[in-house]
Parts: C-alpha cells; sequence; structure tokens
C-alpha cells in the first residue's frame, strides 16, 4: 500500500471541500475534515431531494468504515444498499448488473456503452477529490458490508419474534430505562398486532407490561409461544390493588391469547420466524473482530410492521448501550435514514421514548446517532436540541427552514454557543446542490462545503431482487440453520407409544424442563430424559486478576444408548436458558429409561466424572492483549475482547493524539505571535521606509530646483544625500524583516508537518490489525468445585404425524 493521502488523518472523516459562499460561488481546495468524537454528540442531516443528503449520508458511513466505526443503519428506503457497490478496479463489467437500460437509451447509447461511461465518469469523479482506487480498496477491505431483511428472505433473514430476551442487569437495575424497555416492547408487539393502546389506560398495553416486567426480573426469556401461555396464566396475581380476574377476565386474556395466535399461526407472518435473531454484537463485528456495517432494509415492510421492529431494534440497542463500558471516543454508529414519522413533535409513537434516551445518553457510552430526513417539521425539535451537528442542505418550504432555526437555536443554548438568526436563514435560502452548511457546536462556527464525490455507486434504491442477488453467496454463511431435528438420522421413525410416568427411587432427584414453546394440535408430547447438573466453578489467576466465581449448567440429551461418557456428550447452557419444575407438565407422556439413570450409585460417578470433565475440558478461556498489556474480561468471546480491545485502542490513541496536539499548539500559538509581531515589523518598516524615500525625492527635488534657479547646493546637496542614505536603510530593514517573517512562517510550516507526522506515527502504534489475540485456558479450581445437582432430567418434545421431532425448549445443535 502507498503512502496515504495528507486528508487521512486519524479519526477525521473526510467530507468535502469549503465552498466560497459570498464572493465566488465555487468550492475551494480547503478539506473538510469532521473530527470522529464530535459525532458522539449525535448529528442530524436534512436536505429536500435533490440536495444531496444520501450522498453525503454515506460518504459519512465510508468514513466510518474506513476508520473500523461498526455501524447498524435502518434503510426504509433501500437507498443504503449502494454501499456494496463500490469497484475499485472501474471495470465497465461491474457497473453494468446496476445500470438501467432505459437510462442508457435515454442518453442515447447502448447499456455497454452506458456501464463504460458510467465507470469512467465514476473514476473521473473521485480523482476530482483526490480519491484514488486505492482508497475505494481499503474502504471494501476495512468492513464487512451485509443487508438484512426482518420478515423476508431478499436479505439475510432476521427475526425478533424468537424471544424476547430478559435485558441485561445494567438495565434491569436501572428503573427509567426498565420501564422504557418494558413499555417499548407492550407497544411495539400490539403496534404489530394492530391494536392501539394507551400506556396509561389500555389493558392489553398494561397486562403485557406488567408480564414484561415478572418474566424478565426473574431474568427470564419470553418467545411468542411463551408470550401467549403468559398471557392465559399470566405470573401475576395483582394488577396495582385489582386482582387479576377483577382487571382482565380469563375469557378476555384468552381473546387477546388468540388474536396473537392467529398472528404467529398467519401463512403471511411466516417470515417473521426464520432468520439471525436480532444481535447487536453480531450487527457490528463478525466472528472474527471485524467491524461490521449492518444495513437493515423495512422498505418491504407495513407502516405497523416497520415501527414494532425499529421499536424493538432501539430498545436492543439501548440494552447493549447499557452493557458497555463508559468512553469519550466513538464506539459504533447508529444511522437512520428518514427518520420522520418516529420522532414526531406532539404524537408519542413507540419508537420515540427509547430514541429520546439514546440521544440524551448515548454520548457517554461512544455511541454515535446520526439521522436523516427530508421533512424536518415531522421531528420533535426539543429532543433534536441534543444533537451536536447538522448539516443542512437546500430546504423546500420556510416551515421546514423555521423547525430547523428551532433545533440549532435548541442546541446552541444547549452548549452555550452564539446563535445568529438572521444570518443563518439568509444561509439556508442560498443552498444550492451538493452544498450544505455544517453547524457543529465543537467549531467556532458553521462551515458551508461541497460534498465529495462517493466511493459507492450511487445508482438509487435496490429492489428486493436486487438485494437477494447481492445476498444469495452471504445467506448461508449468516443465516442460523433450523433447529428441528429427526428421531433418526436416516427417515423419520414411529415413535414408540408413550409410556407411564416411570418410578424413580427417592435417591435420584427429579426435574422437569418447562416448555417454551406451544406443541402443535396434531403433534404428540412427550418428556424425554436426560441428565442436568449445575454447579459453581472457581477460577484464580493472579496476572489476569482473575477470582471468580461462576455458574454452570450441563445437559445431557439421552440418544438411542447412555453414552459411555455423558459429560463429553453434553452441552453447556447459556445462563438462565432452562426453566426448571420439580413437577410435569399435563398430557405428556415418557419415554424409556435406562436403568443406570434410575441407579442412585450411579449418580454418584457421574458426579465424580463431571468434577473431572470440568477441571479438564471446561477452563475459562481469557484473551492476552500484549500490546495494550490487558486480558479479557470472564465471559467475553473473541469478538467481544476484540471489540473492547479496539474501543481501548482507540481511546489510548485519541488520548495520545489530544496530548500531542496540546504540545503543538502551545509551540505553534507562540510561533503565531512571533509572526504577528514580525508582520508588524515589517508594516513598521516599510511604513518608515515609504516615509524615507518620499522625503528623500523632496529633499533631492528642492536641491535640483534651486540648482535650476541658480541657488547654491553645497548643504542641500548634503542633506539630500544623507535622506537617500536613510532611506536605503530602511529599505535594508524592510528586507530584513521580511526574511525574519518567511522564517519564522517556514519553521511554523515545518512544526505543523512535524506534529502530523507523529500522529500519524500513532496510526501504526495503535493500529487495530496489528493487536494480537493470545488465548489462555484457565482450569477451574478441582478442590473448590461445587456441585449444586447432578440429577434426572424430563425435556419436552413433540412428534408430528411424519415423525420429525422438534424440542419444545430451545437446546444446542448436535
Amino acid at each position: 500500500m502507498g503512502e496515504l493521502p495528507q486528508y487521512e488523518k486519524l479519526a477525521s472523516f473526510y467530507l468535502g471541500k469549503k465552498y466560497d459562499f459570498a464572493a465566488a460561488q465555487k468550492r475551494q481546495e480547503e478539506k473538510v475534515l469532521y473530527d470522529a468524537k464530535d459525532l458522539t454528540t449525535h448529528a442530524m442531516c436534512v436536505g429536500m431531494t435533490g440536495s444531496g443528503k444520501t450522498g453525503l449520508c454515506l460518504s459519512l458511513l465510508e468514513e466510518a468504515a474506513l476508520d473500523g466505526i461498526p455501524a447498524i443503519c435502518i434503510d426504509p428506503k433501500g437507498d443504503l444498499g449502494n454501499l456494496l457497490l463500490s469497484f475499485p478496479d472501474f471495470k465497465a463489467s461491474d457497473f453494468r448488473p446496476w445500470i438501467e437500460d432505459a437510462d442508457a437509451r435515454r442518453k442515447g447509447m447502448e447499456p455497454d456503452e452506458y456501464a463504460a461511461a458510467t465507470a469512467e465518469k465514476w473514476k473521473n469523479g473521485l480523482g476530482d477529490w483526490e480519491q484514488e482506487p486505492e482508497r475505494v480498496r481499503r474502504f471494501k477491505e476495512s468492513v464487512d458490508v451485509a443487508i438484512y431483511t426482518p420478515g423476508s428472505d431478499a436479505g439475510i433473514p432476521m427475526t425478533v419474534l424468537k424471544s424476547f430476551n430478559a435485558p441485561p442487569k445494567e438495565v434491569l437495575e436501572d428503573g427509567d430505562v426498565m420501564r422504557e424497555r418494558v413499555a417499548g416492547a407492550a407497544s411495539g408487539l400490539l403496534t404489530l398486532m394492530g391494536i392501539e393502546a394507551d400506556p396509561l389506560s389500555s389493558q392489553e398495553h398494561i397486562l403485557l407490561s406488567n408480564i414484561f416486567e415478572a418474566v424478565w426480573r426473574k431474568g427470564q426469556n419470553l418467545d411468542l409461544p411463551g408470550l401467549i401461555r403468559a398471557i392465559q396464566n399470566p405470573p401475576i396475581e395483582k394488577v396495582g390493588v385489582f386482582d387479576l380476574e377483577s382487571f382482565y377476565p380469563a375469557k378476555d386474556r384468552l381473546k387477546l391469547s388468540m388474536t396473537l395466535n392467529n398472528l404467529l399461526a398467519s401463512p403471511s407472518f411466516s417470515g417473521w420466524l426464520e432468520g439471525q435473531p436480532l444481535d447487536i454484537k453480531r450487527l457490528m463485528y463478525t466472528p472474527e473482530g471485524k467491524p461490521r456495517l449492518s444495513i437493515i432494509s423495512i422498505a418491504h415492510l407495513s407502516d405497523q410492521e416497520r415501527m414494532f421492529f425499529v421499536t424493538i431494534m432501539l430498545n436492543e440497542l439501548l440494552s447493549w448501550m447499557r452493557s458497555q463500558p463508559g468512553t469519550s471516543s466513538l464506539r459504533a454508529l447508529f444511522y437512520m435514514d428518514e427518520v420522520y414519522g418516529y420522532f414526531p413533535p406532539t404524537a408519542k409513537p413507540p419508537s420515540k421514548p427509547p430514541m429520546m434516551v439514546l440521544l440524551k445518553q448515548a454520548r457517554a457510552f461512544g455511541l454515535g446517532i446520526a439521522l436523516a430526513t427530508q421533512n424536518p417539521v415531522d421531528l420533535d425539535y426539543k429532543g433534536l436540541s441534543n444533537i451536536g451537528t447538522w448539516f443542512l442542505g437546500r430546504l423546500q418550504t420556510q416551515r421546514d427552514k423555521d423547525r430547523v432555526i428551532e433545533g440549532l437555536e435548541g442546541a446552541a443554548a444547549q452548549s452555550g454557543a452564539k446563535f445568529d438568526r438572521g444570518a443563518m436563514e439568509e444561509t439556508l435560502a442560498a443552498l444550492g446542490s451538493r452544498v450544505f452548511l455544517m453547524n457543529n457546536v465543537h467549531d467556532d462556527g458553521p462551515t458551508i462545503f461541497e460534498t465529495r464525490w462517493a466511493m459507492s455507486y450511487l445508482r438509487g434504491p435496490l429492489s428486493r431482487q436486487q438485494i437477494k442477488g447481492l445476498m444469495d453467496e452471504r445467506r448461508e454463511e449468516l443465516t442460523p440453520p433450523s433447529k428441528s431435528r429427526k428421531l433418526d438420522s436416516g427417515a423419520a421413525a414411529e415413535e414408540p407409544e408413550a409410556n407411564e410416568r416411570p418410578v424413580v427411587p427417592n435417591d435420584v432427584e427429579e426435574r422437569f424442563l418447562m416448555p417454551t414453546k406451544v406443541p402443535n394440535r396434531e403433534a404428540k408430547i412427550r418428556y424425554r430424559p436426560g441428565l442436568l447438573a449445575q454447579v459453581s466453578c472457581h477460577y484464580v489467576r493472579t496476572s489476569a486478576g482473575l477470582d471468580d466465581w461462576f455458574d454452570r449448567t450441563l445437559l445431557y440429551q439421552l440418544g438411542r444408548r447412555l453414552s459411555k461418557d455423558v459429560w463429553e456428550d453434553a452441552h453447556l447452557m447459556p445462563e438462565e436458558s432452562l426453566e426448571v419444575d420439580e413437577a410435569p407438565e399435563e398430557g405428556f407422556g415418557f419415554a424409556e429409561v435406562p436403568a443406570d439413570m434410575l441407579n442412585d450409585k450411579q449418580y454418584k460417578s457421574w458426579e465424580k466424572d463431571l468434577r473431572d470433565h470440568l477441571y479438564r475440558r471446561m477452563p475459562m478461556r481469557l484473551y492476552e492483549c500484549e500490546e495494550l498489556d490487558q486480558f479479557s474480561k470472564p465471559g467475553q468471546d473473541e469478538v467481544d475482547a476484540r471489540a473492547a480491545w479496539t474501543q481501548a485502542a482507540r481511546e489510548l490513541r485519541d488520548e495520545e493524539v489530544e496530548k500531542l496536539r496540546e504540545k503543538y499548539r502551545k509551540k505553534v500559538d507562540a510561533f503565531e505571535d512571533k509572526i504577528r509581531n514580525a508582520e508588524q515589523r515589517v508594516q513598521r518598516e516599510k511604513a518608515q521606509y515609504d516615509q524615507q524615500k518620499w522625503s528623500s525625492m523632496l529633499s533631492i527635488g528642492q536641491t535640483v530646483l534651486g540648482a535650476l534657479m541658480g541657488n547654491k547646493i553645497s548643504s542641500r546637496g548634503a542633506t539630500a544625500g544623507r535622506s537617500v542614505g536613510r532611506a536605503a536603510q530602511q529599505r535594508t530593514d524592510v528586507v530584513h524583516a521580511k526574511e525574519t517573517l518567511a522564517d519564522l512562517e517556514h519553521d511554523r510550516k515545518e512544526l505543523i508537518e512535524e506534529s502530523e507526522r507523529e500522529i500519524e506515527e500513532l496510526k501504526d502504534k495503535y493500529s487495530v490489525e496489528s493487536l494480537t489475540l493470545t488465548p489462555l485456558d484457565v482450569p477451574c479450581r478441582k478442590g473448590d468445585l461445587k456441585v449444586e445437582t447432578c440429577s434426572l432430567v424430563w425435556i419436552p418434545w413433540e412428534i408430528d404425524p411424519d415423525g420429525i421431532a422438534y424440542p419444545l425448549v430451545d437446546l444446542p445443535e448436535e
């Protein structure tokens, strides 16, 4: 890779070049570099159709990718898929699939000819903005770009319906955030069901909120079948001061559960049930720790479905944010195009509360929020006063301008900055295409600039078929496999008739996993035996600062025969993923149990084997980063560790950059003082020289005139000579003053270049790519192991008429 352009500064986003608005009406050579840290106070981009808003926003996302910043983007129109259309080789064949034949005909060209012209246009356009093909290639290599389509398999399918997972501890312990999370889940679900519900008066909303609150407080998750059951048999006895039956009778709850069940059973709704679960971490990073730019296309959804998804997405983002450590550097970016309707000025849709919380609190966690709209009048300007950077393009109406002015005034008041309303109105009225006014509270004043050429080919919104073509090769990679399992490895087999519940000796503990899924009416339901172990493990490694106890749950599922080493075939279950009861559910049959699983002595042997297995096979894996001299936290996988160290490296880098800038700022300021004094001296010497020059000329003129009139010239001549000598000396002084000024300006330039070189060296020193992860496995202390239970467990399954078996709980893949 060759030397990077000078504008490729650390944590600086190249957005365009300054625009001489007042006089020349053209762009200048000075580049506009936006400080990435300023995005932690969020950004709003406003502009009508044709203003260049899409190009600016895509350029912002491209710059974030080049800086290693992951981003999650909600795309209501389909424009953001253009980020996948970057072609560093500028081949006509790369552009050809994205060229519309109709556009070629309008230009009087054949499609292939038009594709070649477009490729050349894009190459030249980038060249005009000093962006070489290598920069496009670095963008493609810096980030993994994927398009997700909730409720559809056009892109990477995504579902938010498989579970309403309990939020992390940080959210559970924050009363305000927890209330908003509960209200958002209830409001979003009711919106999807077509029920308009006021959180303060709606029976449906209050009931669902209480169910979510009760279940989540226990650390338990919900899926839709589980929620249907919970509506029929809520985990609460009272709502306020009323008993449950008085507040919401059982027959009415049955109607609500039937409405939800009908939605779940609808064939048109099946797309929502498949795909990758909504997981913020997976949306931000690949398993290898590479930053991801996740585009979530919702153009195909109805208004109700869009509102439901955006609400759930914002709440998940809020929960993820709360689980992150605080930082002053930009950690990640959330971008939403066409945000109107989700953050209105008067109404309160379910998406508005979590958006407000994010705008108010995300800064402390390094999460930048960037929003865009054509319709500023449809936004809550009071909420937008939390936004520090406004990118303002051409606006359509005076109402739009007035609303923007209100938002800017609010932001200025929040930061204590000065705001000239009249000048701002005059500027906004004269903006042209691709010319934006940037009002950043971190700058001394507004900046007018023309946006740079986007590296991505801006061909317009992508259709579902085009998205499908882009994601076909990646769909299998990013979509989890189905969790259905056949009874046999070959053809489906007859399920044996159900047995009565076997008699289990008193010395053998017996537990029952509670179903989290509703079985089909035609299916048979069976309990199958397994082993459940719940233990507490003590891990100690002083050098890594590790001295903690961790609970472990292992589940062994019985196959055709009992394994010789049951714990080798057991699965480590996620924390609190299983709900256990001491009694079976009604209507279940029981599969046969091997004799060894009814022998209490065998459990003592298994417990002994369990201790050995935990010590040998289940260490606590940590990762060590030599460059940062840090160890990962317990429970962090490689993705979490890389993400955490990426942020740590970025924070160290930003701190070093600030120190360097402060160090050189003082030196540059000293030079500025000397330069000002030198400039004043030049002006002073020049004024004295001009005065002496005119005095000399006058003296010589008087002498010559006197001579012509016959006067003696001896004394006058001597005076004139002395005057000329003084003028020559003054001229020499001017030359010396200019030389001193030139030397000072040269030294200042060298000092600035030196500072930029040192800052650039930090890029390599704290490069994320240079960080190495060394795995370290810490075994648990065998003598400290505590086995809480080692018991026979009954796992609920359903068997359909074809003999295909499905677990009624979430089990790990075989």
